[in-house]
């Protein structure tokens, strides 16, 4: 056996008497100056036998060629395809040792020899075509020669036209086998045509969807959602990935037909190698700095500044796809609704709110005082917890700089709604001061109006009917804002300072005829002969404080005694009143009077606002300027129309936080505490609440569970008292919820909008050019299609000295063009006055194929007048 090695060409000196073939030193038209191909090897054909002996037909050791071995460059080296020759068989004894030994050497000198006299002999020519036979047998004892790749591009080496025989079979080097131009119907346009119109139309609905905001509602949630927030977050990035992947592809596609068609076009500008390598940015955007040559050539270019625009759009589209197409979780704006609640009863009906008190103890159990009970304990639980949460904000106000006398400026009124809702109220009727009050009646008066939030919105904010989603929809991280037009339940507390004897009148201890039926705290007041309407009782020195009296047809209060000091006494006969009374003693001889009123005031509007971390529900007051106060949809509603049912309510209220402790003189804490209030001058304390501002935080339960269930108007016309199954009753509502949605988060989210319209804009711009050529040219910029186009064009000086380190410099600049000749597709340089390849004798073929598909595209191609970009 033989075993190749490699080696380097070897040229044997077949000394004077027989003239070897020279290959052309410098063709103007192949090799560049001192640069040479990497000869290949080839075998002689032959229809001998395999098993004929080698023979030495030389015995001269081969020696390198002086010029050729000074040679330096790089080029491809093949194996050529291995031809044989006929030739008769050797004598045995002609063998040597030295053939033996270096097989290769005689191979080489052996094929040369007889090269150089086919080349001498042109019959041989004819001879050869039709040398090989079908019982060829190929043997590797037949002899070598050396043939360089570059020799069948010279026009004086006829071995190059043997080459073009063997590969072709005609006298042409290279024929392409298929047209250069697909048709409108084939599958690789219809497929590019496609990829366009997807990428095109996607593209387009991204930046409608990135610019519209939707909001997907029910659409996306955790609970009952079609799509979760998980699938709705991978479906978007997958189909923003799809677009970016068409996107490329279609772009690239685009960037080839343009350079392609553009190089074929003969009066077009040509292509240059750094517009080639533009596809690479797109593809490859790292390469733009490790080949800043061909960006420097290129990028000012047109094609060059939508290329950088695309790498742009394909470095950035899935992140702006993420920023302003992903679903996220948004809070929308306020939007104008119309909002429905439940209503079973009026306002503040004691009967409702002792039925729906949830307790154990059941009316079996305890038939009468089960239900009263209940609420006299959720009266005080809540009652107790808003009035220290409210100390609370005091203590820190009073080690502030905060502390004011103006009522709107202190601490405002606290409560808690079903335990995990936060209630705010307002302080409200504060156009005239306690100075400015207490100055007109003379004496000492505290007077506070506070207003809660409907607590019907809470429950409004549940209802299926309303469609609103809740946070744990969103596995707890949704919210939403409801503000409500409706009236405001509120309560007054007006306080006036009295001497013993201004307020003697009232107390049963002092009447004469007292000591006939002295007072009795256990039985009062039954069993008493008290006045009764149409008698106004006694008139006193604060009748126009309170409004008492046949003039205001009011009846005051009775009180059984006076109470110790710290101690507070209630009003037991609630007979025919609309207010509550409280007689408060700080010692022997100061007292105050206290009456404790509730309306439905039509300044105010009702906010909620629910969130992972809890409710917090709030009222919004006598603000000019508020579209949602009940006075504005309701302009006739009454303000401060005193509702007499609370009266019942909160009497349980007031007796179950000891308010009526100073009848047994139990000083009581909370009555102390709110003795310790009573001011003691004409304008409020900065550092201390009043009695009547604790009075009404202490009251403010009243109002929450009496609006519970009750109309959203400031009047019931229902002909029942309460509802065995609620109704819904409607009201004016504004809006704004926490739900998935796509856009931006913030303003500088803004600019992923330019990315999302360049990548429709060129989408539509490539869609454009495929549907107006149809047909695609073969794309001679994609590497494969480059290599082999490269390896079958002739050298040009332009390139002269890349083969190593590549083009660079004006390299990049210089303009190339695409002809085809005889079906020879090959590359030319811009500055070429003439097609070298016409001089090689395989295109000087008295044959020409100008009706063949190739050139008819060819021809039809270059004769446009100009090239698009």
């Amino acid at each position: 056996m033989v075993t190749e090695t490699p080696f380097d060409p070897i040229v044997i000196d077949r000394g004077s008497s027989r003239s070897s073939p020279e290959v052309p030193s410098s063709p103007s038209f192949v090799h560049l100056p001192g640069y040479q191909r990497v000869p290949s090897l080839k075998v002689a054909e032959t229809s001998g036998l395999d098993d004929q002996p080698i023979t030495n037909d030389g015995a001269a050791h081969s020696t390198h060629d002086e010029t050729n071995s000074s040679v330096d460059g790089l080029a491809i080296s093949s194996l050529s395809f291995a031809s044989r020759r006929s030739r008769s068989r050797a004598p045995s004894e002609s063998k040597s040792l030295d053939t033996l030994s270096n097989p290769v050497e005689s191979l080489v000198k052996t094929s040369l020899r007889r090269a150089e006299d086919y080349g001498n002999n042109e019959s041989l020519h004819d001879t050869h075509k039709h040398s090989r036979s079908p019982s060829f047998v190929s043997s590797i004892h037949e002899p070598w020669e050396t043939v360089p790749d570059t020799e069948r591009l010279y026009p004086t080496t006829p071995v190059s036209a043997t080459y073009g025989q063997q590969r072709s079979g005609t006298s042409f080097t290279c024929k392409s086998r298929r047209d250069i131009v697909r048709e409108r119907w084939h599958w690789v346009s219809i497929t590019i045509l496609i990829l366009a119109i997807y990428s095109t139309t996607f593209s387009a609905i991204w930046l409608v969807v990135a610019a519209l905001k939707p909001r997907y509602g029910a659409f996306i949630n955790t609970t009952s959602g079609r799509l979760s927030p998980i699938n709705a977050s991978t479906l978007t990035a997958a189909i923003a990935k799809t677009i970016e992947l068409s996107f490329v592809t279609v772009f690239v596609a685009f960037i080839g037909q343009v350079l392609s068609r553009r190089a074929i076009v003969t009066r077009s500008k040509g292509i240059t190698i750094a517009e080639m390598s533009t596809r690479h940015w797109v593809t490859q955007p790292g390469m733009m700095l490790t080949n800043w040559g061909s960006v420097k050539h290129a990028g000012n270019t047109t094609l060059g500044i939508l290329s950088l625009i695309a790498v742009i759009v394909a470095v950035l589209y899935t992140t702006a796809s993420d920023t302003l197409d992903a679903p996220k979780l948004k809070l929308g704006r306020f939007e104008d609704r119309t909002l429905y609640g439940r209503v079973a009863t009026s306002f503040a009906n004691a009967s409702y709110t002792e039925g729906s008190c949830q307790t154990p103890i059941t009316k079996a159990i305890d038939p009468i005082h089960s239900a009263e009970s209940c609420i006299e304990i959720q009266y005080s639980g809540q009652a107790f917890h808003n009035l220290n949460q409210y100390l609370g904000a005091w203590a820190t106000t009073a080690n502030s700089n905060n502390k004011s006398t103006d009522l709107q400026q202190r601490p405002p009124p606290t409560a808690m709604l079903y335990d995990n809702t936060t209630v705010q109220g307002s302080w409200i009727s504060t156009n005239q001061t306690m100075t400015e009050v207490s100055e007109k009646y003379g004496r000492i008066v505290n007077n506070v109006t506070m207003a809660m939030p409907h607590s019907g919105v809470f429950g409004a904010s549940q209802l299926p009917q309303n469609g609103i989603l809740q946070p744990e929809d969103f596995s707890g991280l949704g919210q939403f804002f409801i503000g409500a037009s409706v009236p405001s339940p509120a309560v007054n507390v007006l306080c006036a300072a009295v001497s013993r004897a201004e307020i003697s009148p009232l107390v049963y201890e002092t009447w004469p005829g007292a000591q006939e039926l002295p007072f009795n705290g256990s039985s009062w007041p039954l069993g008493y002969d008290l006045p009764r309407a149409p008698d106004w009782l006694n008139s006193t020195p604060v009748d126009d404080v309170f409004e008492f009296g046949e003039r205001y047809s009011r009846r005051p209060p009775i009180f059984p005694k006076f109470p110790s000091e710290y101690n507070t006494i209630l009003n037991t006969t609630i007979e025919y009143v609309d207010a509550l009374y409280i007689l408060a003693a700080s010692s022997s001889d100061q007292y105050m009077l206290c009456s404790l009123s509730a309306s439905l005031t039509p300044n105010c509007s009702t906010w909620y606002n629910s969130s992972i971390s809890g409710g917090v529900m709030w009222s919004h007051c006598e603000d000019i300027n508020d579209p949602l106060a009940y006075s504005k949809s309701h302009p006739n509603a009454t303000n401060g129309f005193r509702e007499k049912d609370w009266v019942s309510a909160a009497f349980y209220w007031a007796v179950t936080v000891d308010l009526n402790g100073g009848i047994s003189d139990s000083d009581d804490s909370t009555a102390r505490l709110l003795t310790q209030l009573m001011p003691t001058k004409y304008s409020l304390d900065p550092a201390l609440p009043s009695i009547a501002e604790a009075l009404a935080v202490l009251a403010g339960p009243t109002l929450l569970t009496g609006s519970i269930d009750s109309p959203f108007v400031h009047f019931f016309n229902y002909t029942i008292d309460v509802f065995d199954h609620p109704v819904l009753q409607q009201f004016p509502a504004t809006l704004a919820y926490q739900d998935y949605a796509s856009g931006g988060d913030q303003t500088w989210q803004g600019v992923f909008y330019i990315v999302l319209a360049f990548a429709f804009v060129l989408n539509l711009l490539c869609l454009g050019y495929f549907i107006w050529f149809g047909s695609l040219v073969n794309d001679f910029t994609e590497p494969q299609n480059l290599f082999a186009l490269a390896l079958n064009s002739p050298q040009s000086q332009q390139l002269a000295g890349s083969c190593g380190g590549g083009p660079e410099g004006e390299q990049l600049r210089a303009t190339w063009f695409i002809d085809v000749k005889n079906d020879h597709c090959f590359m030319k340089d811009g500055i070429s006055e003439h097609d070298p390849l016409l001089e090689s004798p395989y295109l000087r073929s008295e044959f020409t194929y100008k009706d063949s598909p190739i050139s008819r595209s060819h021809s039809k191609l270059s004769g446009h007048r100009s090239s698009i970009l």
